[in-house]
């Protein structure tokens, strides 16, 4: 598995399973026991994803050992300032059945964010927690919030695929060693992409799917993915992307499918009210 290194020094595999979306139980244990088993050594989760306690089962019972695996998981916005972030960091280790976390993020970019974060870097301080990051960060958003941060953020997970490519946030965390992780780096299937001639003749030419070249080109820029399936043929060749590289002419020409749009805008007015509306973790 092909490694990555954090502006903190610690390494992290640049692929990953990405759990959101698949139901809590057995289904997210058994689709995370079979990434595990195909070399997956990257599993993300969160709070908010109401499946931390299935990932933490599967790490567990996979007979790979706990320093193998790097689990990120995510803080929600119900327990953001200072306090309540440090409860929900124990919420989030008492779930898992972990000793520390590997990455935590804050999962959303609203309220007191600047209280939670100093939680988090005590918690990194106490060993808790290896590395901590932020999620869903704008430029605006960015601007306001880091330069309040005494340690800046390892990463920074945003939409991206090559449709929505986020040059103008990237060029801000470039300043701080920041890395880029991807959630929709498939762009969850929608909008053509899979179709686009580029992305196809590639595809043919090496002998690999639309989704594997996607994921080739990701990887070449930079960027951490974390690829969701639960079909143990998907998640099996979405790890099969580090047996060939694409050519300069060839990463141009997907860096031109960018639109600089994507599904979510985290600068539009209402998002942390409707997501403290839609997602409550806890009374």
């Amino acid at each position: 598995m092909q490694m990555t290194k954090l502006n903190d020094g610690v390494a992290i595999p640049q692929i990953g399973f990405g759990t959101f979306q698949i139901p809590a139980g057995a289904e997210t244990e058994k689709a995370v026991a079979f990434a595990l088993s195909r070399g997956c050594r990257h599993i993300d989760t969160a709070a908010a994803y109401f499946n931390e306690a299935d990932v933490g089962n599967a790490v567990r019972a996979s007979g790979v050992k706990r320093n193998e695996v790097f689990v990120t998981s995510k803080l929600w916005l119900q327990d953001y300032g200072y306090e309540a972030a440090k409860k929900g960091i124990e919420a989030s280790l008492a779930k898992l059945g972990l000793d520390y976390i590997d990455l935590y993020l804050i999962h959303q970019p609203y309220g007191d964010v600047p209280g939670a974060w100093k939680a988090m870097e005590e918690a990194k301080k106490a060993g808790k927690i290896r590395s901590i990051g932020v999620s869903n960060m704008t430029p605006k958003i960015w601007q306001r919030l880091v330069p309040q941060f005494d340690t800046p953020p390892s990463v920074n997970q945003i939409e991206y695929n090559p449709y929505q490519q986020q040059r103008p946030i990237r060029a801000l965390m470039d300043e701080k060693g920041v890395k880029l992780e991807a959630w929709a780096p498939l762009g969850q299937g929608k909008g053509g992409l899979f179709s686009e001639p580029q992305i196809l003749d590639l595809a043919s030419k090496y002998g690999k799917n639309a989704g594997q070249i996607i994921l080739r080109f990701e990887i070449q820029e930079g960027a951490i993915v974390f690829p969701k399936s639960t079909k143990p043929e998907r998640i099996k060749s979405n790890l099969e992307v580090f047996d060939f590289a694409l050519t300069d002419d060839e990463m141009s020409a997907i860096r031109a499918l960018d639109k600089g749009k994507g599904m979510h805008d985290p600068d539009k007015p209402g998002v942390a009210e409707w997501l403290l509306a839609n997602y409550k973790i806890h009374d």
